[in-house]
């Protein structure tokens, strides 16, 4: 005899009835596009790692982002990729005001006044060594000193214009340190922190770097991105950013980490929770996809679904382009 209470099926059979067993319904304003900007004004140059993606020079930026726009484009995070002839030790022209990230930011906050401008803050595109701080003689990272760099930066932005800065370098004390910035330069008011909180220390970063021509020179980056099996750690980040004054929760690497989104959404029930579905995710869906093991639509769907699932209500993907055209 079945139990009552094991008949689950009509109240999905009606399609009707099936979003309303859904946590939350994926929308436009739930997606950010992250772009690479590059100081070649006039380029647009196609990413080889990343299907459909290009390094977008500033004189190209708006004939990029008006049809999406139009087709409901809330919010975009900035990646700059700076030519290797500025690349120093100390970043110096992470805020330069002639780069392509400042460049960027004014553009778009006068074109497209409405649209969120994001920034993602941190050093390794600029540094000749491509580590994401600082470094001691011994080439580990000085966290003092990267976090007053990191700062600096983030407030630059802001003062240029951008609506949200997002550190991904994963120093510590890097939150309170850009909060106070904002605070004493009058802008913390307007301008929102998003916190990397929990990144990870993932393979799936490799096409980004591509992209972003950031690789570390030598050694890599598990010092300070969180090894990937510590669930404890990425507890304690996400509880330090809120503590120090983020607005939102970020995890990265998303698809591998759900169990890390639904922490972040338990301990930090009041923030909006983010994840970055970053390019290595993306890769795999797509080339997937190609070899025909799956229907694109159909998964980049559902993978919006399983984030969604375990607590976003943001979530960083380069499939924004596409999304918007599917949830038409």
């Amino acid at each position: 005899m079945v139990h009552i209470d094991s008949l689950l099926h009509a109240g999905y059979h009606n399609p009707v009835q099936r979003p309303w067993q859904v946590e939350r319904t994926l929308t436009k304003g739930s997606l950010m596009y992250p772009i690479f900007i590059t100081d070649e004004a006039d380029s647009l140059i196609p990413i080889p790692s990343m299907p459909n993606q290009n390094r977008i020079g500033v004189n190209r930026l708006e004939e990029v982002i008006a049809p999406l726009v139009q087709k409901g484009l809330r919010a975009v995070m900035l990646f700059g990729v700076p030519n290797d002839s500025v690349k120093d030790a100390l970043a110096t022209a992470a805020d330069d005001p002639a780069g392509p990230v400042i460049q960027a930011i004014k553009l778009l906050k006068a074109k497209f006044p409405a649209l969120l401008v994001s920034c993602d803050v941190c050093l390794c595109e600029y540094t000749s060594h491509g580590h994401c701080g600082h470094l001691n003689e011994d080439n580990t990272i000085n966290n003092e000193a990267s976090v007053r760099r990191i700062a600096e930066v983030a407030v630059n932005y802001a003062k240029a214009g951008a609506d949200n800065v997002a550190p991904s370098d994963m120093m510590d004390g890097r939150m309170r340190a850009i909060k106070q910035g904002l605070l004493d330069a009058g802008l913390s008011h307007r301008v929102s922190l998003m916190a990397y909180s929990a990144k990870y220390a993932s393979a799936l970063y490799g096409p980004f770097r591509d992209a972003a021509c950031s690789g570390a020179q030598f050694g890599d980056r598990s010092a300070y991105q969180l090894p990937p099996g510590s669930r404890g750690l990425g507890r304690r980040a996400i509880e330090r950013d809120v503590r120090e004054g983020a607005d939102i929760i970020m995890v990265k690497p998303a698809m591998f980490y759900l169990d890390i989104i639904r922490d972040a959404k338990e301990l930090a029930p009041d923030h909006p929770i983010a994840a970055y579905q970053v390019s290595g995710e993306y890769a795999m869906i797509h080339h997937a996809a190609s070899a025909g093991v799956f229907n694109l639509k159909t998964a980049v769907l559902e993978s919006m679904a399983s984030l969604q699932r375990a607590g976003c209500s943001l979530i960083l993907t380069y499939f924004t382009p596409e999304l918007l055209e599917w949830l038409n």
